[in-house]
């Protein structure tokens, strides 16, 4: 083959290899044109009506868009976009943990998914707490300038820094799949095991350093919801939240992308399904024990009769001791349907319970409190909406629920 025989199939090689690995092997007009669904329409329209709203943010000060102030410091961005969403993002670890330390091969299916959750989960929360702080460009500051080492916040940023990489080092096998990068792909399936088990220690840290916040807030915080065992109760409900998400996402999935999901993989889920509610079926039992410990250990018992305690009543028998029920019977009936709704459930109870320490129960003596304003419900609207993009971006071309045909004896 001559020279220029070679140079003039280059172009046509790297056509190629972008048209099946970002178009989908569509033509760029056949791609723009699948674009036009009702899903993507009004995603769009979300997104296009919170950017003014983003880009208010961050010209005008944090006062454009919420109702902050120095009795009320933290609202939405936080108790969504950081309490709730690292501990529905703790599946990563949680899945990991099972396949590759403990080595409980059938769930090898829903390990990269869970990965993919926690990494998009982590970055997501990265990017709601650079919302509330603002100045973006100081990211690195806590890392590499300034070390103020004796805040929580410092651990937490440092934790979540290494763990977001120790999550995008754990999917990168699938990334280098999708490439075609097979040298970087067997060093990324080498360092595996040791990832994982690093990524296990981060998240037990900052899991339970996020709780380690409120220890520093004894005046502020209810006596019903504070407690010396905070940190620990953080760490056990990420658990079976982090279950609780792989459940519902792997369901969505199922359901919109089935297509994108191999057919043996998806007639197992039902089953892995039920395994999956019988842990967290364990751990929400065991959650519902500390947490009635912790209301012993400070004697508030004479606070139940209150209506903050009828409150706390709520979120303690209806998101934690109903959702363990209904995992249980689920389990015993062998019915995936129940599993699911109660995933759903459970997912509600941590948002609860994580809006209750940040930011309801949080300053709860003020005589006028505004927990958020609605342009930061539109802002943390178009965010979410952002990352389940983001997510089906993903799946749609990457080996995350289905084998590579080039590597199908390996991860499945």
């Amino acid at each position: 083959m001559s020279d220029h025989t070679e140079y003039a199939e280059r172009p046509n090689v790297l056509n190629s290899w972008i048209r099946e690995r970002l178009f989908l092997g569509l033509s760029i007009k056949e791609y723009l044109k699948s674009l036009i669904t009702p899903f993507n329409v009004v995603a769009g329209i979300i997104i296009l009506v919170g950017l003014p709203f983003m880009v208010m943010r961050f010209t005008q000060g944090l006062v454009a868009v919420t109702h902050a102030s120095q009795d009320q410091p933290w609202s939405l961005f936080l108790s969504w976009g950081l309490f709730t969403g690292v501990p529905l993002a703790a599946s990563g670890f949680i899945m990991a943990t099972a396949v590759h330390v403990f080595e409980m091969k059938d769930y090898y299916p829903l390990v990269r998914p869970a990965i993919l959750i926690g990494f998009l989960g982590y970055f997501f929360a990265v990017v709601f707490l650079l919302f509330d702080l603002g100045r973006p460009w100081r990211l690195p500051y806590p890392m590499v300038v300034s070390y103020g080492t004796s805040s929580v916040l410092f651990l937490v940023g440092w934790h979540v820094a290494l763990y977001l990489s120790t999550q995008f080092v754990e999917f990168c096998p699938a990334i280098f799949e999708w490439l075609g990068a097979n040298r970087l792909r067997r060093w990324a399936l080498k360092v595996t095991v040791g990832a994982t088990i690093f990524g296990v220690i981060l998240s037990t840290l900052h899991q339970s350093a996020l709780g380690a916040l409120f220890l520093l807030a004894p005046g502020k915080l209810h006596p019903l919801w504070y407690s010396e065992f905070i940190p620990v109760f953080f760490f056990i409900s990420s658990i079976f939240a982090g279950i609780s998400m792989v459940i519902v996402v792997s369901m969505v999935t199922k359901r919109v992308l089935k297509n994108r999901i191999a057919p043996h993989h998806a007639a197992n889920y039902d089953r892995l399904t039920i395994g999956l509610g019988r842990a967290a079926a364990f751990v929400l039992l065991t959650y519902f024990c500390m947490k009635w410990i912790g209301v012993a250990h400070g004697n508030h018992w004479d606070l139940l009769n209150t209506s903050w305690g009828l409150w706390f009543l709520v979120e303690i028998f209806v998101f934690v001791l109903l959702p363990c029920f209904l995992f249980t019977t689920g389990v015993l009936n062998r019915n995936a349907g129940l599993i699911q709704f109660t995933a759903i459930l459970t997912i509600l109870g941590i948002a609860v319970n994580r809006f209750n320490v940040s930011l309801i129960a949080l300053n709860w003596k003020l005589p006028h409190r505004e927990f958020f304003h609605w342009k930061e419900l539109i802002i943390a609207i178009s965010i979410i909406t952002i990352e389940i993009l983001a997510y089906r971006w993903i799946v749609n071309r990457m080996p995350v629920y289905r084998e590579h045909p080039e590597y199908k004896e390996v991860h499945f």
